[in-house]
């Protein structure tokens, strides 16, 4: 489980990082599934074993909580709201999905994109009062618990391929 505060400190963020399997981020990658998808036939991949693999089977419950797909809206990343009854998280999600696009387009390592992540809020402890909880707060805390999401879960590059003619 990763934290991060906001600047003020008067706001948490609870999440954890979880890779999201080499079937799925290719069926991504190939727009079979991802935000074009209807929901429905979305959730039907993702709690198909055969589809995403054994390892990474979805509940019901996650497929309808997906927030968005990054980098640029429709990457092999994914940020899922699996918090239960917390306060205020419908008044951030806007917040969460600009520091989710940023922090998938720049990884923590070399500042490259992000491949194959689920990232799921756990929880949110929020500020009352709504001056508090702005963009100016929960865009730097949520991109930093982004990127411990992102080291905490053994990262790796990927082998770079260039193509060049002379």
């Amino acid at each position: 489980m990763c934290l991060s505060k906001s600047p003020n400190k008067h706001n948490r963020l609870f999440m954890k990082g979880r890779p999201l399997g080499d079937e799925l981020s290719d069926l991504i990658e190939s727009e079979k599934v991802g935000p074009k998808s209807e929901s429905k036939e979305r959730a039907k991949h993702l709690i198909d074993p055969e589809m995403v693999g054994e390892d990474f089977v979805w509940e019901k419950d996650d497929t309808a909580k997906i927030w968005s797909f990054g980098p640029n809206t429709n990457g092999p990343n994914m940020m899922v709201d699996c918090a239960k009854g917390v306060q205020f998280l419908s008044e951030i999600k806007d917040h969460c999905e600009a520091a989710f696009q940023w922090a998938t387009r720049e990884g923590a390592m070399c500042e490259e994109n992000m491949r194959g992540i689920r990232f799921d809020i756990f929880d949110v402890a929020l500020h009352a009062d709504a001056i508090h909880r702005g963009g100016g707060q929960i865009v730097p805390a949520c991109r930093r618990v982004l990127y411990a999401c992102e080291l905490t879960a053994d990262p790796a590059f990927q082998e770079p391929v260039f193509l060049c003619e002379i």
